[in-house]
């Protein structure tokens, strides 16, 4: 055979076999590389949105947690006010119960040291009618002379 003829069939074959693969298959290899591209692409397109959801979700979560912050300073000082207040009125109500018992201790003081003037002028008045009695060596009746037995113990009381 011929070099010539075996050079030429072979172009021929590789021109057939370029051909073919040019219609047949090299669309099919297009094809799928575009796939892939868009695949990629699309993959590329979901991390990005991925990224800035998860910007948006740090900065969300940032605002309620500066949020939650303010709002548990807010509770804590209302309650501080609160309880405060509360010692503020306890002092307040022990205040006045403390004078409520002082005044009414004073009362009964003053109650009590009126009873006990009362009794020692009835008791004096007694000892002066006793005494009398030995002065003038008789007996002077306490019934008949109690006006002027109040009276002397009057006197001897502003006194």
């Amino acid at each position: 055979m011929n070099i010539n003829l075996t050079l030429v069939i072979q172009m021929i074959v590789f021109a057939i076999l370029i051909w073919v693969t040019m219609t047949f298959i090299w669309p099919m290899i297009l094809e799928a590389m575009d796939e892939r591209e868009k695949k990629i692409a699309a993959g590329l397109a979901a991390a990005e949105k991925g990224e800035k959801s998860l910007a948006e979700a740090r900065d969300k979560s940032e605002v309620i947690i500066r949020e939650a912050r303010d709002r548990a300073r807010q509770i804590e000082d209302q309650a501080t006010r609160r309880a405060n207040e509360a010692i503020e009125a306890s002092k307040q109500t022990a205040l006045s119960e403390g004078a409520r018992l002082v005044a009414a201790a004073r009362q009964e003081t003053a109650t009590e040291t009126v009873r006990v003037r009362d009794q020692l002028r009835k008791e004096f008045g007694g000892m002066v009618v006793a005494g009398a009695s030995r002065l003038l060596q008789r007996e002077i009746d306490p019934a008949a002379h109690a006006k002027l037995l109040d009276t002397l113990a009057d006197e001897i009381g502003r006194r």
